[in-house]
């Protein structure tokens, strides 16, 4: 899980979990056409994050799983020392 420990994956992990994103959100905000800063697939393909299926798929809330909430506890406890 490498990616899992990369500064924009805390950094995504932390603006996932401070209120309720929804995958519209999340593609706006994280869209990028560069592969070497493909956070959202990162961050999916490490099962950091999951998307709650909703009716209409915009509107569908992602949130941290708790393999993405260790990681992001992980990133603040390092950090605190």
């Amino acid at each position: 899980m490498a990616t899992g420990r990369s500064p924009l994956i805390a950094e995504f992990l932390t603006w996932v979990s401070t209120r309720r994103r929804t995958h519209a959100d999340v593609m706006e905000a994280w869209r990028s056409t560069c592969p070497r800063h493909a956070v959202w697939e990162d961050a999916l393909a490490d099962r950091l994050v999951q998307i709650e299926r909703g009716v209409v798929m915009h509107r569908a809330e992602v949130t941290l799983t708790p393999r993405g909430r260790a990681v992001l506890d992980a990133v603040g406890s390092a950090e605190r020392g």
